[in-house]
């Protein structure tokens, strides 16, 4: 059975995880995403080379799938792991790319030495595959800004027992990323939000945006960013100056955003209905992620206590 069947994300969620809904009623979840988004940009200057590999939402849920196959790996079973087949058979189930865009992604990793040949292994058929030291490192510290963000809105203590435990890392991540990969509103987001991330570097350019933010409350029904110039967003990210005005012409076209005065500021109205979808689609990622992360808890047979929260913001 292909590993990840949307049946094979078992046991049912426990009673305590954040849902899409709470994450949304929560009034703190806004300033929490612009501050997940700054981390991510911390990131970014961190790992360049991963950050922009993975800022498209194709390659992020190829690299998310291909770390499950890794962390799913039975020593004793040479067809486990992360092999092509594998990932292959993850595009057929739900579409995530084409084949030639997967073995062109593999490819890719390989010669930014991302992945490696597991060492040992005598079968160049299955020929399994595993993260080097540098995307641990990166995938890591993302798991971790992820259970932070969560820890900010409930008062929890995820990243105090993932330092202690780290084995929480190695059962959440796979059940994240299945529950993620099957689920439509993730893979594929609003029309405002896909046309940043279906582009190259376009996650890092919405995560950029959304630190720029000033107001987060509207003010005469729009948000604003106070400075936004394409030759700095082109010197940090290293893109293109015309990739960078081409992107935000098309979300321009949508009704999205505008400039105050073109010719004389770089000072940018941003629609509330953009806030909303990012919202919208960052609360499916978390409510995933702290599923997964209650259920590795379960498992391990920790016990968590959540302290201040209140039951009305946790469940829907």
């Amino acid at each position: 059975m292909n590993c990840f069947s949307i049946s094979a994300v078992a046991p049912p969620s426990p009673p305590r995880c954040l849902t899409v809904p709470a994450l949304l009623a929560n009034p703190g979840f806004l300033p929490v995403l612009q501050q997940g988004a700054k981390h991510l940009i911390a990131l970014y200057d961190r790992f360049p080379r991963v950050a922009r590999l993975v800022s498209a939402q194709q390659k992020w849920l190829l690299t998310q799938a291909g770390y499950a196959l890794h962390l799913e790996r039975d020593p004793g079973n040479p067809l486990s792991g992360i092999t092509a087949s594998r990932l292959l058979d993850i595009i057929v189930e739900f579409g995530v790319a084409s084949r030639n865009t997967a073995t062109a992604f593999l490819a890719e990793m390989q010669a930014y030495k991302f992945i490696r040949d597991v060492p040992g292994c005598t079968d160049r058929r299955s020929r399994p595959l595993e993260p080097t030291e540098v995307s641990h490192e990166a995938m890591t510290l993302w798991f971790r800004g992820q259970l932070r963000s969560l820890d900010l809105l409930d008062g929890g203590n995820r990243t105090g027992m993932l330092e202690s435990t780290p084995e929480i890392f190695n059962r959440s991540q796979p059940r994240a990323a299945k529950r993620l990969i099957a689920d439509k509103a993730w893979r594929e987001p609003p029309e405002s939000i896909a046309t940043f991330v279906w582009t190259e570097s376009g996650g890092l350019i919405l995560d950029d945006l959304m630190t720029r933010i000033v107001n987060l409350v509207p003010e005469n029904g729009l948000h604003w960013v106070e400075q936004l110039r394409f030759a700095e967003l082109s010197n940090h990210y290293a893109i293109s100056r015309t990739h960078v005005r081409r992107l935000y012409a098309r979300v321009e076209a949508l009704g999205l955003v505008g400039w105050e005065d073109r010719a004389k500021s770089a000072r940018l109205w941003v629609k509330p209905s953009l806030i909303e979808d990012y919202s919208r689609w960052q609360a499916v990622k978390f409510s995933a992620l702290d599923e997964a992360y209650q259920c590795a808890v379960e498992s391990l047979g920790l016990a968590e206590q959540v302290p201040g929260v209140k039951e009305d913001n946790l469940r829907a």
